[in-house]
């Protein structure tokens, strides 16, 4: 029997994967407020700390993540879902006993791991959930979670470092003594048993936009997905690319805003998170919104690269980013930077929407494992280290992270424009493909 899901319960849905995703960011980005104590007990550069950051992560999160789409395609979404936030908040806590850089390198790596779970999963549970005309608000409301996990863990990060910085060390239960900056692992790691019970509480949606094999069949083997994935690998490509670029800016404001307010304005952690943080929550939030519902409205009327549009308008309003981190006074930094986040959180779910309204149910998965490969090896890896890296290498001098940072922004708007707007005509051809019917959408098969 072909029932739509109901409304109510679909967005329960999307809320409940937007509490998983809150935490793993929460996970993700803990380690943006810990750059000065991390320098100080391992020795390391703002390289290094930017490779920890990304590339840490980055690794394994791309690689694994490939043939975790396929599982995604093929296997229950919840049950993978439920495994990983188990995996990642393990390695999270692991981190909190780390020795040295590579034993903290290493267990950055696990939690990437854990987390590649989420997302393809996510993805395609929310398509089954919602029609088409829809996706854009309910993949981008999902996508709050990067916003308000990380701004959960920069309050929390920056309140425990304020409250513990005249207490050295800490004693904890069966652990021992820990300095006092690696208990905030714990804080975050340690709950995740509780959002990996929430999984349970999602139940596996009846599998939609089934693309059928020449022979009729549903199931499609690898030969045939990679058939339907390279058709459009046009779309694929294009909108992968703009999200790089959209991502880096991202991961670099995440990853050394705290930084910047505290080596130039003096700023101490618990105050740079809260800035930060409400910066995140506000104008972060309400962009990810207005792009899904820009999106939404120019497909409704017919403009088929209205996700496209979106991120082309997140790349032109992105290139006030630079201007923030050149300004004279906190103040100005904090007025520019509202609208450069505003602008710059556009794109972040319509992007992931756009793809999952051109391909067949059977390939959601994996294609968006894909997406996910090649957002993460640049945007994930690059967004944390190409600050760091101007700063040791191009300017030689810590206090000069406001120029690395509107170097890297400034350039990944040009490039986010330029990638986003040549790929309307591809994914015009594809959105016209699918109104000519070239996968039953009515059809359905239980996960």
């Amino acid at each position: 029997m072909n029932r739509a899901p109901e409304p109510r319960y679909a967005w329960y849905v999307v809320l409940a994967l937007t509490a998983i995703y809150m935490l793993s960011y929460m996970d993700r980005v803990i380690l943006s407020l810990l750059v000065a104590p991390m320098k100080r007990d391992f020795g390391i550069s703002d390289t290094q700390v930017g490779l920890m950051q990304g590339l840490a992560f980055a690794l394994f999160y791309t690689l694994v993540g490939l043939p975790i789409g396929r599982i995604a395609d093929t296997r229950s979404r919840r049950n993978l879902i439920a495994a990983g936030v188990v995996l990642w908040s393990f390695f999270t806590s692991l981190c909190s006993l780390a020795g040295s850089f590579w034993s903290l390198f290493l267990a950055r790596m696990g939690v990437g791991v854990g987390e590649s779970t989420l997302s393809p999963s996510a993805y395609s549970l929310i398509s089954d959930y919602f029609p088409r005309e829809r996706l854009g608000v309910a993949i981008s409301v999902f996508y709050m979670g990067v916003f308000l996990g990380t701004s959960a863990s920069l309050l929390l990060t920056g309140s425990v470092i304020d409250a513990l910085a005249h207490t050295p060390t800490v004693t904890v239960p069966v652990l021992g003594t820990l300095a006092a900056w690696r208990i905030t692992f714990l804080i975050v790691g340690v709950p995740g048993i509780l959002f990996a019970l929430l999984c349970y509480t999602i139940r596996e949606p009846v599998r939609r936009g089934l693309a059928r094999s020449s022979a009729g069949q549903t199931s499609l083997d690898l030969r045939a997905a990679f058939a339907e994935i390279s058709l459009r690998r046009g779309s694929l490509i294009g909108i992968s690319l703009g999200s790089v670029f959209q991502a880096v800016p991202s991961y670099a404001l995440i990853s050394w805003t705290p930084t910047y307010l505290q080596r130039v304005y003096g700023w101490t952690a618990g105050q740079s998170g809260r800035g930060l943080a409400l910066l995140l929550l506000t104008a972060g939030c309400a962009g990810m919104y207005a792009g899904g519902r820009f999106s939404d409205r120019w497909q409704r009327r017919g403009i088929a690269e209205g996700p496209l549009r979106v991120g082309v308008v997140s790349g032109i309003g992105t290139l006030v980013m630079p201007a923030a981190y050149l300004a004279p006074q906190p103040l100005w930094t904090l007025l520019l930077l509202a609208p450069g986040i505003f602008f710059l959180s556009l794109a972040m779910g319509t992007s992931a929407a756009a793809l999952q309204r051109i391909f067949p149910n059977q390939v959601r998965g994996q294609v968006s494992a894909f997406y996910l490969f090649l957002l993460n090896l640049g945007g994930l890896s690059l967004g944390p280290l190409l600050p760091g890296y101007f700063n040791d290498r191009l300017f030689h001098n810590p206090g000069m992270i406001g120029a690395s940072l509107a170097i890297t922004m400034g350039a990944s708007a040009v490039l986010m424009l330029v990638a986003f707007r040549y790929t309307y005509g591809p994914y015009r051809k594809d959105c016209e493909r699918i109104e000519a019917g070239a996968f039953d959408q009515a059809l359905e098969s239980q996960a």
